[in-house]
């Protein structure tokens, strides 16, 4: 006997058919989340800077803080900068298993770069603030030699400087290649991710206060322009905190309110077709962090983390629930080799590995 099925009733039961489908897959994504794997380091530092290459993880932070850990983080040594001059390191350079570029931050002489070759063992002061108002903000580079280095305004213009000998010798990009800051905007040194390079020379960083905005160079650094950027900007303490590029060169900023940690408010925006974009990701509070990993890329904050598994355009909650509710995210996070370094407050460093 043949059924006759009218088309309205066949289109209600592919519908429940692609629905039940997009449920499921939904639910699969989530049970494969394996939880964060805790490894804290015994120093109670806050740890701001990560750095991924091979199987060597580094870590640094507060109080001249650097650990490193040559097998994929079953075990760390300690490699801090021993120095008369105390500094936070908040971001750092990472170009093989023994070599790294760590910068501190704060007025004056506080901001620094420090250089190894030899995994932390020694270290060679490469660069000392001598601005009584500069504050270094964050490194990038492009390959071993040429990189760029940001700090806060001290005549009306970012100082931005470039290397093209490994950090040996820097020069200050002139003003007249910069757009002139706005009305009390200010650079975060966050975490380091306030400034990232790309491929082709290109290079961004983001800025904040009663605005938020990203500046674009596609000359190596030589120039650049700004863009305004749909990220929460009703405070001085409010804007875009970082950069980060998924696996398809695609740029997105990061930002909020560090003194409205976990509030709700546009947090994450993305460039695409010629334009910045916000992504709803939850608006789950400040970003201070994102790095992607083939399609996988984690997003996070003190309070939290978000995780896409797509590139970065749908995300979920990806929360250290082993932590206490205000302590769930990380200040900092790197990824390479198929894995993820996440860091934050009091020592806490965890790993998240894509694949087992």
């Amino acid at each position: 006997m043949t059924v006759k099925i009218s088309p309205c009733k066949l289109f209600q039961m592919c519908s429940i058919v692609v629905l039940f489908i997009a449920v499921n897959v939904s639910f699969t994504v989530q049970a494969q989340l394996t939880p964060w794997q805790r490894i804290d380091i015994a120093k109670k530092a806050s740890l701001r800077g990560s750095a991924v290459y091979q199987n060597s993880l580094w870590i640094t932070g507060s109080e001249n803080t650097v650990y490193v850990s040559q097998d994929a983080g079953k075990t760390w040594l300690d490699r801090s900068v021993v120095a008369d001059n105390n500094t936070d390191f908040r971001d750092i350079a990472l170009f093989d298993n023994n070599t790294a570029i760590v910068m501190g931050v704060g007025e004056g002489e506080q901001s620094v770069l420090y250089k190894t070759i030899d995994a932390g063992i020694t270290w060679q002061l490469l660069l000392q603030n001598e601005d009584a108002k500069g504050f270094y903000d964050s490194i990038a580079f492009w390959d071993n030699t040429m990189g760029l280095l940001l700090g806060d305004p001290v005549d009306g213009f970012y100082v931005i400087k470039k290397t093209e000998d490994a950090g040996k010798t820097w020069r200050r990009i002139a003003r007249l290649k910069l757009p002139k800051i706005l009305p009390k905007e200010a650079a975060f040194a966050a975490s380091g991710n306030t400034l990232i390079t790309g491929e082709n020379g290109q290079a961004w960083l983001t800025t904040g206060g009663f605005s938020a905005s990203v500046y674009y160079s596609s000359d190596w650094g030589e120039s650049w322009q700004r863009q305004s950027v749909p990220l929460f900007q009703q405070t001085q303490t409010a804007g875009g905190y970082a950069l980060a590029l998924n696996n398809q060169q695609q740029v997105f900023v990061l930002g909020g309110d560090y003194l409205q940690r976990p509030a709700s408010y546009a947090n994450i925006a993305t460039f695409v077709a010629k334009q910045w974009r916000p992504i709803d990701a939850g608006q789950r509070g400040l970003l201070t962090a994102m790095s992607c990993s083939d399609n996988i890329c984690i997003a996070s904050g003190k309070t939290g983390s978000d995780i896409s598994t797509d590139g970065g355009q749908h995300w979920q909650a990806f929360d250290d629930t082993s932590a206490d509710k205000d302590d769930q995210g990380f200040y900092t996070i790197a990824s390479g080799n198929g894995l993820f370094l996440a860091a934050g407050a009091q020592g806490k460093v965890a790993i998240y590995r894509t694949s087992h």
